[in-house]
Protein backbone atom coordinates (compact mmCIF):
# COMPACT_ATOMS: atom_id res chain seq x y z
CA UNK A 1 0.00 0.00 0.00
CA UNK A 2 2.97 2.27 0.55
CA UNK A 3 4.33 2.05 -2.85
CA UNK A 4 1.05 2.64 -4.39
CA UNK A 5 0.79 5.82 -2.23
CA UNK A 6 4.23 6.60 -3.34
CA UNK A 7 3.58 5.92 -6.69
CA UNK A 8 0.73 8.75 -6.68
CA UNK A 9 2.25 11.35 -4.83
CA UNK A 10 5.28 10.96 -7.55
CA UNK A 11 2.83 11.27 -10.64
CA UNK A 12 0.72 14.20 -8.86
CA UNK A 13 4.18 15.61 -8.22
CA UNK A 14 4.88 15.77 -11.97
CA UNK A 15 1.57 18.55 -12.11
CA UNK A 16 1.95 21.85 -12.95
CA UNK A 17 -1.54 23.95 -12.66
CA UNK A 18 -0.30 26.67 -14.79
CA UNK A 19 0.28 24.62 -17.80
CA UNK A 20 -2.96 22.80 -17.03
CA UNK A 21 -4.39 26.65 -17.30
CA UNK A 22 -2.53 27.19 -20.20
CA UNK A 23 -3.63 24.19 -22.29
CA UNK A 24 -6.79 25.14 -21.43
CA UNK A 25 -7.16 28.26 -22.45
CA UNK A 26 -5.33 26.96 -25.67
CA UNK A 27 -8.02 24.63 -26.64
CA UNK A 28 -10.68 27.27 -25.79
CA UNK A 29 -9.27 30.21 -28.14
CA UNK A 30 -8.57 27.36 -31.01
CA UNK A 31 -12.26 25.86 -30.20
CA UNK A 32 -14.20 29.39 -29.81
CA UNK A 33 -15.62 28.19 -26.64
CA UNK A 34 -15.19 28.17 -23.10
CA UNK A 35 -15.06 25.03 -20.68
CA UNK A 36 -18.34 24.16 -18.82
CA UNK A 37 -18.17 26.51 -15.70
CA UNK A 38 -17.63 24.69 -12.52
CA UNK A 39 -15.78 21.84 -14.03
CA UNK A 40 -12.35 20.87 -13.66
CA UNK A 41 -10.18 20.39 -16.04
CA UNK A 42 -9.99 17.15 -16.26
CA UNK A 43 -13.32 16.18 -15.72
CA UNK A 44 -14.24 18.62 -19.12
CA UNK A 45 -11.22 16.17 -20.80
CA UNK A 46 -12.83 13.07 -19.64
CA UNK A 47 -15.41 11.86 -22.32
CA UNK A 48 -13.12 13.05 -24.84
CA UNK A 49 -16.23 15.37 -26.97
CA UNK A 50 -13.48 18.38 -26.21
CA UNK A 51 -10.63 16.29 -27.78
CA UNK A 52 -12.19 15.29 -30.43
CA UNK A 53 -13.42 18.75 -31.16
CA UNK A 54 -10.36 20.23 -31.14
CA UNK A 55 -8.86 17.88 -33.51
CA UNK A 56 -11.50 18.26 -35.91
CA UNK A 57 -11.25 22.12 -35.47
CA UNK A 58 -7.28 21.42 -36.67
CA UNK A 59 -8.00 18.79 -38.94
CA UNK A 60 -11.50 19.01 -40.22
CA UNK A 61 -12.74 15.18 -40.62
CA UNK A 62 -9.88 13.71 -38.38
CA UNK A 63 -13.02 12.12 -35.88
CA UNK A 64 -15.69 11.10 -38.56
CA UNK A 65 -18.37 10.48 -35.45
CA UNK A 66 -18.14 11.80 -31.91
CA UNK A 67 -20.11 9.77 -29.69
CA UNK A 68 -21.77 11.83 -27.57
CA UNK A 69 -24.29 9.60 -25.33
CA UNK A 70 -23.60 6.09 -24.53
CA UNK A 71 -21.42 4.50 -21.62
CA UNK A 72 -18.01 4.92 -20.56
CA UNK A 73 -17.05 2.55 -22.87
CA UNK A 74 -18.05 5.10 -25.47
CA UNK A 75 -16.53 8.10 -23.81
CA UNK A 76 -13.47 5.77 -23.62
CA UNK A 77 -13.60 5.04 -27.39
CA UNK A 78 -13.88 9.14 -28.32
CA UNK A 79 -10.57 9.12 -26.77
CA UNK A 80 -8.73 6.03 -28.56
CA UNK A 81 -10.23 8.28 -31.75
CA UNK A 82 -8.62 11.40 -30.44
CA UNK A 83 -5.22 9.51 -30.19
CA UNK A 84 -5.97 7.86 -33.11
CA UNK A 85 -6.10 11.46 -35.05
CA UNK A 86 -3.30 13.34 -33.23
CA UNK A 87 -0.73 10.12 -34.61
CA UNK A 88 -1.86 11.08 -38.51
CA UNK A 89 -1.93 15.28 -37.64
CA UNK A 90 1.66 14.60 -36.24
CA UNK A 91 1.97 13.70 -32.60
CA UNK A 92 5.00 11.31 -31.97
CA UNK A 93 3.81 8.05 -30.15
CA UNK A 94 5.94 8.76 -27.66
CA UNK A 95 3.89 11.99 -26.64
CA UNK A 96 0.32 10.23 -26.52
CA UNK A 97 -1.27 9.56 -22.90
CA UNK A 98 -2.61 6.28 -22.36
CA UNK A 99 -6.66 6.34 -22.24
CA UNK A 100 -6.60 5.32 -18.63
CA UNK A 101 -4.23 8.70 -18.05
CA UNK A 102 -7.33 10.39 -18.82
CA UNK A 103 -10.56 8.84 -18.05
CA UNK A 104 -9.40 7.10 -14.78
CA UNK A 105 -6.94 10.71 -13.76
CA UNK A 106 -3.91 8.00 -13.65
CA UNK A 107 -1.86 10.61 -15.07
CA UNK A 108 -3.07 14.02 -15.77
CA UNK A 109 0.49 15.86 -16.03
CA UNK A 110 0.77 13.18 -19.27
CA UNK A 111 -2.39 14.01 -20.55
CA UNK A 112 -1.61 17.88 -20.87
CA UNK A 113 2.05 17.01 -22.20
CA UNK A 114 0.23 15.47 -25.24
CA UNK A 115 -1.83 18.75 -25.65
CA UNK A 116 1.27 20.41 -25.45
CA UNK A 117 2.55 18.06 -27.70
CA UNK A 118 -0.29 18.46 -30.36
CA UNK A 119 0.11 22.42 -29.86
CA UNK A 120 3.74 22.18 -31.42
CA UNK A 121 2.71 19.88 -34.29
CA UNK A 122 0.19 22.47 -34.71
CA UNK A 123 3.90 24.40 -36.07
CA UNK A 124 4.22 21.61 -38.85
CA UNK A 125 0.79 22.94 -40.88
CA UNK A 126 0.76 25.60 -43.11
CA UNK A 127 -2.98 25.92 -42.48
CA UNK A 128 -3.24 26.48 -39.05
CA UNK A 129 -2.80 30.24 -38.29
CA UNK A 130 -3.04 29.94 -34.63
CA UNK A 131 -3.16 29.90 -31.99
CA UNK A 132 0.45 27.99 -31.01
CA UNK A 133 0.51 26.60 -27.87
CA UNK A 134 4.42 25.73 -26.61
CA UNK A 135 7.93 26.56 -28.49
CA UNK A 136 8.31 26.03 -32.26
CA UNK A 137 9.99 22.83 -33.16
CA UNK A 138 13.31 23.07 -34.86
CA UNK A 139 13.24 23.21 -38.63
CA UNK A 140 15.96 20.95 -40.25
CA UNK A 141 19.09 23.08 -40.86
CA UNK A 142 21.12 20.92 -43.86
CA UNK A 143 24.66 21.50 -44.96
CA UNK A 144 26.41 20.88 -47.63
CA UNK A 145 29.98 20.71 -47.64
CA UNK A 146 32.19 20.16 -50.52
CA UNK A 147 34.54 17.30 -50.78
CA UNK A 148 37.72 19.14 -50.01
CA UNK A 149 36.27 20.39 -46.40
CA UNK A 150 35.04 16.86 -45.67
CA UNK A 151 38.95 16.08 -46.12
CA UNK A 152 40.36 19.21 -44.86
CA UNK A 153 38.65 17.55 -41.15
CA UNK A 154 39.62 14.43 -41.67
CA UNK A 155 43.26 15.71 -41.01
CA UNK A 156 42.10 17.50 -37.31
CA UNK A 157 42.41 15.32 -34.41
CA UNK A 158 39.81 16.66 -32.03
CA UNK A 159 40.12 16.77 -27.87
CA UNK A 160 37.56 13.62 -28.06
CA UNK A 161 40.29 11.81 -29.80
CA UNK A 162 42.13 11.89 -25.95
CA UNK A 163 44.86 14.05 -27.29
CA UNK A 164 45.46 17.27 -26.42
CA UNK A 165 49.18 17.72 -28.15
CA UNK A 166 50.94 16.22 -25.78
CA UNK A 167 49.62 18.96 -22.59
CA UNK A 168 48.20 16.66 -19.85
CA UNK A 169 47.60 17.83 -15.85
CA UNK A 170 49.63 15.58 -14.53
CA UNK A 171 52.52 17.23 -12.09
CA UNK A 172 49.66 19.93 -11.39
CA UNK A 173 48.96 20.55 -6.99
CA UNK A 174 46.05 23.20 -6.83
CA UNK A 175 45.75 24.09 -3.15
CA UNK A 176 46.98 22.41 -0.52
CA UNK A 177 48.06 18.84 -0.41
CA UNK A 178 46.62 15.99 1.64
CA UNK A 179 48.64 15.25 5.02
CA UNK A 180 49.01 12.22 6.84
CA UNK A 181 50.17 12.10 10.04
CA UNK A 182 51.12 9.03 11.92
CA UNK A 183 51.48 8.36 15.33
CA UNK A 184 49.88 11.15 17.01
Amino acid sequence: MALERQVRAKIAGKRDLEKDKEAQYWIEEVLGEKFPAGVLYEDALRDGLILCKLINKLEPGAVAKINTSGGQFKMMENINLFQQAIKKYGVPDLDVFQTVDLYEKKDIAQVTSTIFALGRACYKHPEFQGPFLGPKPADECKRNFTEEQLNAGQAIIGLQAGTNKGASQAGQNIGAGRKIILGK
